[in-house]
């Protein structure tokens, strides 16, 4: 009997997407603001980021915390934001200049090796706008999407697992998924999934763990 093939699911904000924190200063070129205005950097400066340690610790979401950045971001410029227009006003041009270079040749190995490959996110769309998703050539790499803006299931609740699964046509337990908040790793581990702690500071490290779960 021939063994089945692990298949890869993919959070996308940090893991495909870099950062908003490490994207900084391009942002306040094109909000025209004066170079250190966005001074919070989450997992780059926890210490320094108190709010992101509110929500590290569960007394914050992660949809709060960034709701609270895009409202204080906005009214910088004199404008009532959500998370869309923060995304939108800071994007630049195309937004396939934020896709890591390394999760775009990740996607391709794995594919190549005939590995099933998707999306398992809470808020792209709610994010990015269905526009700008249109834009993204990775998108046209996966096997399948499944987000939270339309399912409202989000991690770590054990169903949006379930559904990413599913879509995949794997078990959890052929499953590797990466994410780069420990309480949805923590989650995908409590449902079986096998599951990578994905390090924004060391983002060629974290996908070389990958491809050895995966067993590229």
């Amino acid at each position: 009997m021939t063994t089945r093939q692990r298949g890869l699911l993919l959070d996308f904000g940090g893991v495909i997407s870099v950062t908003l924190f490490e994207r900084h200063r391009l942002s306040e070129r094109l909000l025209g603001l004066p170079e250190g205005t966005l001074a919070w950097r989450g997992p780059f400066d926890p210490v320094g980021d108190t709010l992101w340690r509110d929500m590290q610790e569960g007394r914050i979401s992660e949809r709060d915390y960034w709701a609270f950045r895009a409202q204080e971001t906005g009214a910088r410029v004199g404008e009532d934001w959500d998370m869309l227009a923060m995304i939108r006003r800071t994007l630049g041009e195309d937004p396939n200049a934020h896709v890591r270079p390394q999760a775009r040749d990740f996607a391709f190995l794995a594919k190549a090796a005939g590995r099933r490959v998707g999306i398992l996110s809470n808020e792209l769309e709610l994010f990015y706008g269905a526009d700008t998703m249109a834009r993204l050539d990775i998108l046209k790499l996966m096997d399948c999407l499944v987000d939270a803006t339309r399912t409202k299931i989000l991690k770590p609740d054990p169903r949006a697992y379930a559904l990413g699964c599913a879509a995949l046509g794997l078990p959890p337990e052929n499953t590797v998924f990466v994410d780069d908040q420990q309480r949805n790793v923590d989650g995908a581990k409590a449902a079986g999934l096998i599951a990578i702690r994905f390090d924004v500071a060391d983002p060629a490290g974290s996908f070389a763990e990958a491809a050895d779960a995966l067993e590229l």
